[in-house]
């Protein structure tokens, strides 16, 4: 069903409603503890569900947010106690009521990023799934909730939620509340005004730091260069609710390096101040992050409507969602003028060397990596895994297919592009929020650049595992991609050298110098060709001692037994992308287009 609709009309109607309403508070701050308390009226079952979610919008593993919960008392109208019961880790079943449920609790907090909340004397970070309870039968009632700030402390509050007026916000229904994380804390705030189809919205950015305002000044500048090249992209900006787009940057020593896309929002945490490194370093996720709010906030993928509190949330669409969002990443660095077109051009290796390189492809499709994510998005298990060999983050995949694709369609000489592909795409399911399948992406490209391209590309590449001919595609706009040292010899597999001895500390990749000679991770390499590992020495300069095809023995270690085995040295796999010395003029002109400012 269309949210969008079902948005207004909540906004319509939300006066007449019957709120859940939240306060919390933060006495006690310096002991990562926020005070909580809820009243729910109006209430038609006899036993009132109240659950803390195991999920957050933008993940899709699961999080245990109920752990940090305790001290929790439920009360009628009139202060008497109410019967609690715990059916399940993350549910309190609370009967005996009139109607009227009024609940308190403590909330323990300490980790700042996209997912999770963190609550010290520096800020109130707040990501609302692993803060507040919430009553899973009225996912329709409107949400109000008052932020008791820290006078003391000078804390301001900056969200997406609408604001009422003296720190008290609302929120339509259930999922806008939980889309809606919050800054609580002495920020400081920049605003912008951009216009699109007639309207006006403001584009406000809030920054937790402990630099200076000139320091934001600048960077406020590069922000904005980066929504005006992404509105070029699609042609427009979203219908953003209450005409305004929030910005939560919290650039702090002790929060963790997140980003985390919402509706009207976005959550960006670095440990790189805006001095040290982050003037560039931090801008990649504000790229990636706004260009979230047409790709996967509204263009977004059937399989995470509705989105699911109690379980995780599997998608086969997020080498799109999110691959599509990552090759935009830098690439918008490159038109906002922020990095360079070497700079871009010299960083797409890492992520083609990665996927071309990687034997996962033999086990996943595209598709099937996104089904991976339950289980690498910030998921947490304590068993060991092989994800060297059987693993490529959708993030990366959809990126090299993303460029694949753009410069696929540019070679067809008929002005398409992915840019073109994106807007369409935009039109018919984003802009009027219609949830998507994979075909219905095949669908959009067959209509947009041929069925029989449409096909070829979702047939050969999203459907199988098969890869672009990348050294042709990059060649059409001026730029090399080759092996980067073809004489240089490689055991597939990362080392760790000290006292004497190499130690693999990743699994070798399957097919790899070390993977054929029976070697492991843990392994603590002692000889190589008989000579001992000398003391001092680095992985680099052991291995440039020898040649690719060179047999040698290899005496190592396992589990604390002297072991040899035969090894033979393969070449270096690894490619570099460069820009070329003197490509033609037709390569020169689509260069441009695809790299400059639009």
């Amino acid at each position: 069903m269309n949210y969008l609709f079902l948005f207004c009309i909540a906004l319509t109607s939300v006066c007449a409603q019957t709120y859940h309403d939240y306060q919390i508070s933060f006495p006690q701050a310096v002991h990562h503890e926020a005070q909580i308390a809820a009243t729910f009226t109006g209430l038609e079952d006899k036993t009132l569900e109240l659950r803390m979610s195991r999920t957050s919008p933008g993940r899709y593993a699961i999080h245990e947010f109920a752990k940090n919960v305790y001290n929790l008392k439920a009360t009628d109208e009139n202060g008497k106690s109410l019967t609690v019961t715990r059916p399940n880790p993350y549910q309190w079943d609370i009967s005996g009521h009139h109607g009227t449920v009024r609940v308190s609790y403590t909330l323990f907090a300490n980790r700042g990023d996209g997912t999770y909340s963190q609550i010290d004397e520096t800020h109130a970070h707040l990501n609302i799934p692993a803060t507040f309870l919430y009553a899973p039968k009225y996912p329709q009632r409107p949400v109000r909730v008052k932020f008791d700030v820290r006078q003391d402390l000078k804390w301001k509050v900056a969200t997406q939620l609408k604001d009422l007026g003296n720190n008290v916000f609302m929120a339509p229904d259930l999922d806008y509340f939980m889309d809606s994380p919050t800054e609580i804390s002495n920020f400081s705030l920049r605003e912008f005004t951009e216009t699109s189809n007639g309207k006006s919205y403001s584009i406000r950015f809030a920054l937790h730091h402990g630099g200076t305002e000139a320091e934001l000044d600048t960077y406020i500048a590069q922000v904005r260069r980066i929504v005006q090249q992404e509105k070029s992209v699609y042609g427009e900006l979203p219908d953003f609710d209450f005409g305004q787009y929030t910005f939560l940057a919290c650039y702090l020593g002790h929060v963790s390096g997140d980003g985390m896309e919402h509706r009207n929002s976005t959550v960006l945490t670095s440990t790189r101040s805006l001095k040290d490194g982050g003037m560039k370093g931090n801008a990649s996720t504000v790229s990636h992050e706004f260009f979230h709010c047409w790709n996967v906030e509204r263009i977004r993928p059937k399989s995470l409507q509705p989105f699911d509190y109690t379980e995780a949330n599997m998608s086969g669409e997020l080498w799109f969602a999110e691959g599509f969002t990552q090759y935009y990443t830098s690439l918008i660095l490159r038109r906002a003028g922020i990095i360079t077109s070497q700079e871009y051009v010299e960083g797409l290796s890492g992520s083609l060397n990665y996927v071309w390189n990687s034997p996962a492809r033999a086990f996943f499709t595209p598709i099937e990596m996104s089904y991976q994510a339950p289980f690498v998005d910030a998921a947490t298990s304590l068993d060991p895994v092989n994800r060297e060999n059987t693993f490529i983050s959708y993030y990366t995949y959809g990126s090299v297919l993303g460029l694949a694709l753009d410069l696929s369609l540019r070679n067809l000489d008929n002005g398409l592009s992915l840019d073109g592909f994106m807007q369409a795409v935009w039109q018919t399911y984003g802009k009027h929020e219609q949830p998507y399948t994979v075909r219905d992406l095949q669908l959009a490209l067959e209509t947009y650049a041929g069925k029989e391209f449409g096909q070829s590309f979702f047939s050969t590449y999203i459907f199988a595992s098969n890869m672009p001919d990348y050294k042709r595609l990059l060649a059409g706009v001026g730029v090399d991609f080759a092996q980067k040292d073809a004489s240089r010899a490689a055991l597939g597999v990362s080392l760790q050298v000290q006292n004497e001895a190499a130690t693999l500390v990743s699994h070798p990749t399957q097919g790899s110098a070390a993977y054929a000679a029976g070697l492991t991770k843990g392994d603590r390499i002692v000889s190589l060709g008989y000579k001992p590992i000398a003391p001092g020495t680095t992985a680099e300069k052991l291995l440039a001692e020898f040649k690719v095809g060179e047999t040698v023995e290899v005496g190592y270690e396992r589990f604390g037994k002297k072991q040899t085995t035969s090894l033979t040295f393969q070449a270096d796999p690894s490619y570099r992308t460069s820009l070329q010395v003197s490509p033609s003029a037709a390569a020169q002109k689509k260069q441009k287009e695809w790299l400059e400012e639009k």
